[in-house]
């Protein structure tokens, strides 16, 4: 009976983890980066990945997300395991169901700030992607800033482009690893106040990885990692 309650909860999970593991050979010995690390996050919910570096945060994150795969266990995106799915159909899957933002904010330096958040709609067979591009550039406040390239803004404009990139196509799920890593605390502030804001206006599941504790505060729960190892599953403070 508990298992067959187990798989209903995973099954309505937007994001689940099984017995998760992941091993890597080196020449003279196996590292352990994952082991055994199971949770669910409910549909709507928002919830950090903590620990101290080299935990397995950002390696549990690349599972979750499907951009790598687990040596043990297995990962399913609202019922659906990632292992059932080839390769194209886990990007079929990303590109209708998940956002991403990156520390390093990742956009394209060919691209303006306008065709970066165009580009997935583009991908996806959207018609006529401009005007969403423009609308939800400037309800992050780059209105005034669609045709520039990234090396013309600052830090904090590019991960808004960023943001902005991921929310366009209005996903179920958004996958943050280290959103104001690389931003100063004045900076990094304003950029995770628009990223809750615009996740709570989207309704949207967010997983997000981070090392600064006011940060993950602002979740509903807390997944401490340590060693690979899920230490905690904590309440969160939800200080908007």
């Amino acid at each position: 009976m508990i298992g067959a309650m187990d798989q209903t909860l995973q099954s309505k999970a937007a994001v689940a983890a099984e017995n998760l593991g992941k091993r890597v050979a080196l020449p003279e010995r196996t590292l352990t980066l994952l082991e055994d690390v199971s949770f669910t996050v409910a549909a709507g919910e928002a919830v950090a990945i903590v620990g101290a570096s080299g935990s397995g945060k950002s390696t549990l994150l690349g599972l979750l997300a499907g951009l790598d795969a687990p040596t043990e266990g297995r990962v399913l995106i609202d019922g659906t395991p990632l292992d059932s799915l080839d390769e194209d159909g886990r990007a079929r899957l990303r590109g209708e169901r998940v956002g991403f933002v990156f520390q390093s904010f990742q956009l394209l330096p060919m691209l303006t700030a306008r065709e970066n958040v165009m580009l997935p709609l583009e991908l996806a067979g959207a018609r006529d992607p401009g005007p969403r591009a423009d609308a939800i550039l400037a309800r992050v406040g780059l209105g005034e800033r669609l045709g520039h390239y990234p090396r013309q803004l600052s830090g904090g404009e590019q991960q808004r482009v960023a943001i902005a990139r991921a929310f366009v196509v209005e996903p179920a799920i958004l996958f943050a690893d280290e959103p104001t890593g690389n931003l100063d605390a004045r900076t990094g502030a304003a950029v995770a106040d628009l990223l809750f804001a615009l996740n709570a206006e989207h309704g949207t599941t967010l997983v997000l990885v981070t090392h600064d504790d006011k940060l993950a505060q602002r979740c509903a729960r807390m997944l401490r990692l340590a060693a690979g190892r899920l230490q905690g599953d904590d309440a969160g403070g939800l200080t908007w």
